[in-house]
């Protein structure tokens, strides 16, 4: 790859692109290092609210890559933005984990799981979502409450397959109250590339966006006007794509192929 072809900046998704699980993609270490040492601008993006940021840059640096917190989004971050710009004095109820919950209240949103305090829903990432989170989410959207969501991923993957992720929640909200989520933060929401481009200080055709999935990563990317590599380490696979309207600019194996463009 020649330097002409390198793009100013390179904004990766982390679970099956970067990593699964705990382990490393071959090669992912190697490859962040060569684009930083050519100048070029790197950005993590994860729809994974399980964790604050600057845990996922503490695992990046463990596996390898080291990164600063300020070179992660997450879709809990973009989520908060909106909040405090858009709604600060909200009451929220957040079906989530015990981190996202940590972060809205150390953002200064106030959070309620009375259903008549309620003034937005928020429907995430939950490995603990139960029948009580389930009925004050649906008590407060039939009271009027705002629907929003971190993200919208149907399954995340993991070192030996899938789990179910957010769209697990939102559909049960949805179900049983009728109502549709309003606003998602996360992939492919234009809220999450923006918080990216912003972070890079970059514009969008600068800019290669590198994921495992068609439906968010790359129609993200798409959408943003910037230039997609979808690779075959997580979500989506080869057989996927002849089915899938969405198309990447480029295909590849894995991150470790991307000097290759």
């Amino acid at each position: 790859m020649s330097e002409r072809n390198y793009y100013r900046g390179y904004i990766f998704d982390l679970d099956g692109t970067i990593y699964l699980g705990e382990k490393v993609i071959p090669g992912a270490p190697k490859i962040i290092a060569s684009l930083r040492q050519q100048g070029c601008r790197v950005i993590f993006l994860s729809n994974k609210p399980l964790q604050p940021r600057k845990i996922y840059a503490q695992k990046l640096t463990q596996l390898g890559i080291p990164t600063a917190t300020d070179e992660v989004i997450n879709s809990s971050l973009v989520l908060i933005r909106y909040l405090l710009r858009e709604m600060p004095a909200a009451t929220v109820f957040a079906i989530g984990e015990t981190p996202l919950l940590d972060e809205l209240a150390a953002a200064g949103i106030s959070l309620s799981d009375t259903p008549e305090k309620i003034d937005v829903v928020v429907a995430s990432f939950d490995r603990t979502f139960d029948y009580r989170k389930l009925n004050i989410g649906f008590q407060a959207l039939r009271l009027g409450a705002r629907f929003l969501a971190t993200n919208a991923d149907r399954a995340c993957p993991i070192d030996r397959g899938e789990i179910p992720d957010a769209a697990a929640v939102i559909g049960a909200l949805e179900g049983c109250s009728g109502r549709k989520v309003e606003l998602v933060a996360g992939k492919p929401s234009s809220l999450i590339v923006e918080t990216a481009l912003e972070r890079l200080g970059l514009q969008a055709d600068d800019c290669l966006m590198i994921g495992d999935r068609l439906e968010t990563d790359i129609l993200m990317g798409k959408n943003a006007g910037m230039a997609t590599a979808l690779v075959f380490t997580g979500v989506t696979q080869q057989e996927d794509l002849p089915h899938s309207s969405i198309q990447p600019d480029y295909i590849l194996e894995s991150v470790a192929d991307i000097l290759n463009i």
